[in-house]
């Protein structure tokens, strides 16, 4: 047995992951909100916005868009600038 990180630790699979989950919310809504926001934002992420990302991921659909709709307060542990920049919606882009 080899001990170290194997291929489903490696940060590329750990993005493969998160986008996959990203674009497979259950709704179309959802998916275009937060896909897109994963699309437009995380190749800057560093390692906290990620694990922000991961956290958030967990999260219900609902809850999510209501947070970055801003009908719903932001749960302390989703405030801070990556919630401000989902908040401006500016990275959505819905297929015509």
């Amino acid at each position: 047995m080899t001990l170290g990180m194997n291929d489903n630790d490696s940060p590329a699979h750990r993005l493969a992951r998160m986008k996959f989950r990203a674009w497979h919310r259950g709704t179309r809504e959802a998916d275009y909100m937060i896909g897109c926001f994963f699309d437009t934002r995380h190749a800057g992420w560093d390692a906290a916005a990620l694990d922000w990302f991961e956290r958030l991921l967990e999260e219900d659909d609902v809850d999510i868009m209501a947070w970055a709709l801003g009908t719903q307060p932001v749960p302390a542990a989703f405030e801070g600038p990556e919630m401000d920049a989902m908040r401006r919606l500016d990275y959505v882009d819905i297929p015509r």
